[in-house]
């Protein structure tokens, strides 16, 4: 059932800022949920009018008081009205997300990428460091091979293809739906001769080839999080949430292998969400590097291959 909106006489809307205004009105109204990229009604609100104007969302505060035309701004109701209606991710409505000021193709065969890990690679692992000192990674160019587990959509694997130009990145999803999207993200970025997509069971599909550095973004989410997600999140595949009991079971796994896919001098940079405290508890012997970022603290750890 569409939702009913409070009505907008012709001229009333005029320009970009106003229609954000209005989305953002609607969607407290309706409590939404913001998780998918956007964290807040005004971000998902200028997200959806900049995408059905065909405008990058960095470009809105130069737009924000220009005019809307009458279709344009039916096409911008209408979205609204999908996302309140349908309650789905707002990128799975215009099958795009931004990373890192990228755009990557997502729908509904893969979760939404909000992952933390893009912003460590420019932050910790590109050579610089965040201030300049403390880079994971001294040379970025010395890096050969980079595995991205649970790739998903693959904006991870060819954000790693960005930060790490020498290297060939594999990535693996049990997924072949998520593999089939990953692979039109590869295509259009061109990687195709960078970045081989694998299917199967994390390093199941990889044999004994060992890696500078490896990424992931498992499922992580508990039973008690899995039974409250969020209608929202309902609308992603399952398969990316589940992490088991205490959400930890993938990461179990990825820690136990790891070392014997890692170089002697490579690392795993692994995304857990909040389950640091059961993880530190679980693996009191290791030495786990909490990196944050401006949005997560303490959500995402590094571990060099010595330690594992």
């Amino acid at each position: 059932m569409a939702p009913k909106f409070p009505k907008v006489a012709a001229g009333e809307l005029r320009t970009l800022l106003d229609f954000v205004r209005y989305a953002v009105s609607r969607f407290i109204e309706a409590k939404l949920v913001f998780a998918h990229g956007t964290t807040d009604p005004v971000a998902e609100a200028a997200f959806l009018v900049c995408e059905t104007l065909h405008l990058h969302p960095d470009r809105f505060e130069n737009f924000a008081t220009a005019r809307v035309t009458a279709a344009e701004g039916k096409q911008i109701f209408d979205l609204i009205a999908r996302r309140i209606a349908t309650r789905k991710p707002a990128a799975y409505l215009v099958n795009k997300i931004y990373m890192r000021g990228l755009p990557f193709y997502v729908d509904e065969r893969v979760i939404v990428p909000r992952s933390f890990i893009g912003e460590l690679l420019d932050s910790h692992l590109s050579g610089q460091g965040d201030g300049g000192g403390d880079s994971l990674i001294d040379d970025p160019a010395s890096v050969e091979n980079v595995l991205d587990l649970c790739t998903g959509s693959g904006c991870l694997a060819v954000l790693a293809s960005r930060s790490f130009p020498s290297a060939h990145i594999d990535a693996v999803d049990i997924a072949k739906d998520a593999l089939d999207v990953a692979a039109r993200n590869v295509a259009d970025y061109g990687l195709e001769d960078r970045l081989t997509l694998h299917r199967g069971d994390l390093f199941g599909p990889l044999g004994g080839k060992r890696y500078d550095l490896i990424i992931s973004n498992p499922p992580y989410v508990d039973a008690l999080g899995m039974a409250s997600l969020p209608r929202e999140c309902r609308a992603e595949p399952k398969i990316a949430f589940d992490g088991g009991a205490d959400g930890l079971a993938i990461v179990r796994r990825i820690l136990k292998e790891a070392s014997q896919h890692l170089t002697p001098q490579g690392g795993l940079l692994c995304e857990i969400g909040r389950g640091r405290e059961l993880l530190e508890a679980a693996y009191p012997q290791l030495p786990l590097l909490w990196l944050d970022t401006e949005e997560s603290d303490g959500e995402v750890f590094w571990i060099g291959a010595a330690d594992l």
